[in-house]
């Protein structure tokens, strides 16, 4: 599935569409017409991923407010050549991170992931990359998913057991592990490298 696909550009735009109305009509009539659009988005979804519906408006139209992407970070650690990685319960490996806390700046949130799922203290230091997820990973999300890709200094520490990872190593950037490829990719991961060895980089982004 792509987000080229005519039809997913189609529900997403509904679903915001018909999210941003909810959020600022005082009309009555025009909250029925919005909450009939919203449906149709997720009908659409439904039809097309063969997922239940109510599985879709879980995922799809749970939200309220004005309708904006996701954010999440990813903490990018180097030792020479070799990049951090964390090995999650299906056994596939990617750049500790999650969904940015609403308490959280993106360093904080990104040293925060980093310590939770690799055990290890780091500062956050450079923005590598931004990147609009739905362009660079699949499979697509229904949603909007911006990826803040962030440069670490590692200060100290080592993996301790977790509920989310089952282990934490460095893994030379040519030798690299089975990656959990919706979260992060081959391609992502050298992006990163060359960003990286290059000391007075502009951040790359969508």
């Amino acid at each position: 599935m792509s987000i080229t696909e005519p039809w997913l550009s189609w529900a997403i735009e509904l679903q915001a569409l018909s999210q941003n109305g909810l959020t600022y009509t005082e009309n009555i009539y025009e909250r029925e017409r919005y909450e009939r659009i919203r449906e149709i988005s997720a009908e659409m979804m439904s039809w097309q991923t063969e997922t239940p519906i109510e599985k879709v408006k879980e995922l799809f139209c749970n939200e309220t407010g004005y309708q904006t992407p996701k954010v999440s970070t990813r903490g990018v650690v180097f030792k020479g050549n070799a990049v951090l990685l964390v090995k999650e319960k299906d056994g596939l490996w990617t750049l500790p991170g999650g969904w940015c806390d609403v308490d959280q700046s993106v360093g904080s949130n990104t040293v925060k992931e980093v310590f939770e799922e690799a055990g290890m203290v780091v500062k956050a230091e450079r923005i590598l990359m931004i990147q609009d997820r739905n362009k660079h990973n699949e499979p697509i999300t229904p949603y909007g998913h911006i990826k803040f890709f962030v440069e670490c200094k590692y200060i100290s520490g080592s993996f301790k057991p977790n509920s989310e990872t089952t282990e934490a190593g460095f893994f030379p950037i040519d030798a690299l592990p089975p990656l959990e490829e919706k979260k992060t990719n081959e391609k992502q991961l050298k992006a990163c490298f060359d960003l990286y060895k290059d000391p007075h980089h502009k951040t790359v982004f969508d």
